[in-house]
């Protein structure tokens, strides 16, 4: 991997002194304009990226991580974000987090702020859509940065990834639905065209082909609302399916609400299987079934792999995939459980 540029390369590639540099940085007015110019060229020519905080973190006690995330209003999120925070924090780092709130742009925007003021690393679970402007820039900052639950840029010897295996978590779902008497199994949530919904309706797929069963897929938001208005949709539409795996537990508890709203309970005649395991699945009535995912341990994992890499020099893989299993609750196993 390249160094990351310095204040040294940019005066050497404009010509000028290191002192000079500073003066730039530091918005002097001793800096002629064409001067300024010229150092300004040489900053994006190379990719030099001021460090603001820099210095101060040179002398402090503590260091910087950056943590972007996709949707931190999702709970799944939140609790990676929270236990990453408290286990680095354990180890003397502060942390800043920042919701990209699925906007590709503002990532990009996030990203070069933290860059900017001096992380020492970056976690980030990205937003889907035009990337090159957030990871190009961490290309040549030479920083430590993981890509989690999602992978949007392929370079994973530059940005290891770290993900969970959804594929055996939703085949595994399917089976258990199948042996539960289920006939038709749909897969609903998720927005179409993207890599994580593939990824959590693949095992589903596999086992149904598998099966020579036929295939119903409702994609949309991965919402509360999304699910409500998917229950509408199955009563009205689709009589015939019984049973249902959805993208995320948000969907699978507005479907809850659906069928109840509709005075059809779900654990009955229509079995569901959420994903993720939020502390709400086991509140929820019925309970919800779910492919639980650890998530606070994955984030303890995470920050481990992190300090390793930033502290030794120990880069982790590019790929690796944590387990899930499946929490079998009465919106499966039905009221009598």
């Amino acid at each position: 991997m390249k160094r990351r540029p310095t204040i040294m390369d940019v005066a050497a590639r404009a010509g000028v002194s290191k002192s000079t540099v500073s003066l730039v940085l530091q918005g002097s007015a001793q800096v002629r304009a064409d001067t300024r110019k010229s150092v300004e060229a040489a900053m994006a020519d190379i990719g030099y990226v001021y460090n603001r905080a820099a210095a101060n973190l040179r002398s402090a006690s503590v260091g910087l991580v950056g943590l972007v995330i996709n949707d931190l209003r999702n709970p799944f999120f939140t609790e990676f974000a929270t236990t990453l925070q408290m286990t680095l924090a354990a180890r003397g780092y502060a942390i800043l987090i920042a919701n990209a709130d699925e906007d590709a742009a503002l990532q990009a925007k996030l990203v070069a702020s933290m860059i900017e003021h001096g992380v020492s690393a970056l976690v980030i679970s990205p937003a889907y859509g035009a990337t090159d402007a957030t990871f190009d820039p961490l290309a040549r900052s030479g920083l430590p940065v993981l890509q989690v639950l999602r992978r949007v840029d392929a370079r994973t010897d530059l940005f290891p990834f770290s993900s969970f295996d959804y594929a055996a978590g939703s085949a595994e779902a399917t089976r258990h639905l199948i042996d539960r008497g289920a006939r038709r199994i749909a897969f609903v949530g998720g927005l179409p065209g993207r890599a994580i919904t593939q990824e959590r309706r693949s095992g589903w797929c596999e086992v149904l082909k598998a099966e020579g069963r036929d295939r119903l897929a409702l994609h949309g938001k991965s919402s509360r609302a999304f699910g409500m208005q998917t229950a509408e949709t199955l009563i009205a539409d689709h009589p015939d399916v019984d049973a249902a795996i959805c993208f995320n537990d948000l969907v699978a508890l507005g479907l809850i609400a659906g069928f109840a709203r509709a005075e059809r309970p779900v654990g009955d005649g229509f079995r569901l299987v959420g994903f993720d395991d939020i502390e709400e699945a086991a509140q929820s009535w019925p309970q919800l079934s779910s492919v639980g995912c650890d998530i606070a341990g994955f984030a303890r994992d995470t920050a481990a792999r992190l300090l390793s890499w930033m502290t030794g020099g120990e880069r982790p893989p590019p790929e690796l995939r944590s387990p899930v299993h499946l929490v079998a609750r009465a919106s499966s196993l039905g009221p009598d459980t």
